[in-house]
């Protein structure tokens, strides 16, 4: 956010809030604008993101009660009719006029970015340790997304699970407190961005991380041993990720939050685990229904039968196999498989094959040969070679 911003935009009136809101309600009233124009709920719409951004950078300003107090009164101060830079006021703003003057605040030169950032230094992260560069972006850094891999077996995919998920990823150096700094030193700002981290050409121009600090504003003249001088160190922990319901093989799931630590007061990056699902040994699974193959004899497959179907979870349910049925057919049992996000479950898709015996009794086969010879059948093969000889 640029300076000018900063005395332009009116975060109560982003929030829809008055000025003497109370915490609760700064809160509900970011909350629902949260929810209604979330990135994620609003994939490629620009005006939810920019709405959810705006929305999220009043609410860490008036959340927050030092902050939101330095906000009142810096613009109290400025007055509702300044503008900055390059615009001019509603009130007469003469060297002498009002609270001695914008002079005694900026300098006899105009406004200064580094006075201004010190009247600021507060409202965005802490004092004068955080100063704003050129175009008003201070040095805090989000941290690297992590990525993850968890192996669950079926039925903790179809009815979710809590599992541990091993990480490894970078954090704050004990040793320096990342700063990156050898202990009893401290890191000093750089001279060439004066601790901005960028470069650039003036408050409307382009920037570009500072090339003498390689964009962290600070430079680390005795750097700590253990992390040569990164501030940054490996990290291997366990995490406990809830798993939902109805997860798919290969499926990635993002946890907001939790993975690498974020520098000078960035943000933690996001968990990301991608989850592989062990085969059943009995059932399959097609979206949120789940499959499986019923053997059936040729008997019951012929003359029809009741048979006992296996259910995931619960107990068998009985299912009328028709006379006459051939392999391959495809029955539903409503309501057996997968349940979804909204609560309604899948179906059980039950496909008969028909087991043909390995070995025949004298009296079997006899009983077959006269079936076969009663049935007087016509050869069912006879179509399937006329089309081939076409």
């Amino acid at each position: 956010m640029s300076t000018k911003d900063y005395f332009d935009k009116d975060y109560y009136k982003i929030l829809g809030v008055q000025k003497d809101a109370k915490a609760a309600d700064i809160k509900k009233a970011f909350r629902k604008i949260a929810r209604d124009n979330h990135p994620d709920a609003h994939p490629g719409d620009k005006k939810a993101e920019q709405r959810f951004k705006e929305a999220s950078e009043a609410n860490d300003i008036l959340s927050d009660p030092d902050k939101r107090k330095e906000y009142d009164d810096t613009r109290r101060l400025m007055g509702a009719g300044f503008r900055y830079p390059g615009g001019s006021s509603t009130r007469p703003s003469s060297p002498g006029a009002g609270f001695g003057g914008f002079s005694d605040i900026f300098g006899n030169g105009g406004p200064s970015t580094d006075n201004l950032s010190d009247l600021l230094g507060g409202l965005f992260g802490g004092g004068s340790s955080t100063r704003f560069n050129r175009a008003g972006a201070s040095r805090g850094r989000r941290g690297a997304d992590i990525e993850g891999e968890v192996t669950i077996d079926f039925r903790h995919a179809i009815d979710g699970a809590t599992v541990g998920v091993r990480m490894t990823s970078d954090t704050p150096c004990s040793a320096c407190r990342g700063t990156g700094a050898k202990s009893g030193s401290v890191p000093r700002v750089c001279p060439t961005c004066q601790g901005s981290g960028v470069r650039g050409s003036g408050l409307s121009g382009l920037t570009e991380p500072c090339s003498e600090c390689n964009g962290r504003g600070l430079l680390v003249d005795d750097p700590c041993p253990a992390c040569n001088g990164s501030g940054r160190a490996p990290s291997n922990k366990t995490m406990q990720v809830r798993i939902p319901a109805g997860v798919d093989d290969g499926q990635r799931i993002r946890i907001k939050g939790k993975g690498g630590a974020g520098e000078g007061g960035g943000p933690a990056g996001d968990l990301c685990v991608t989850v592989h699902v062990t085969p059943h040994p009995v059932f399959g699974r097609k979206g949120h229904n789940l499959t499986v193959e019923l053997p059936v004899t040729f008997a019951e497959a012929t003359l029809g039968a009741e048979v006992e179907v296996p259910t995931l979870g619960s107990m068998p349910v009985r299912l009328r196999i028709p006379a006459g049925t051939p392999g391959g057919r495809t029955f539903r049992v409503r309501g057996k498989g997968v349940v979804d996000s909204k609560g309604d479950h899948g179906d059980l898709l039950v496909t008969t094959q028909i087991v043909v015996p390995a070995e025949l009794s004298p009296a079997t086969q006899a009983a077959l040969q006269t079936f076969r010879d009663a049935a007087n059948e016509p050869d069912p093969r006879t179509e399937l070679l006329r089309k081939a000889a076409l």
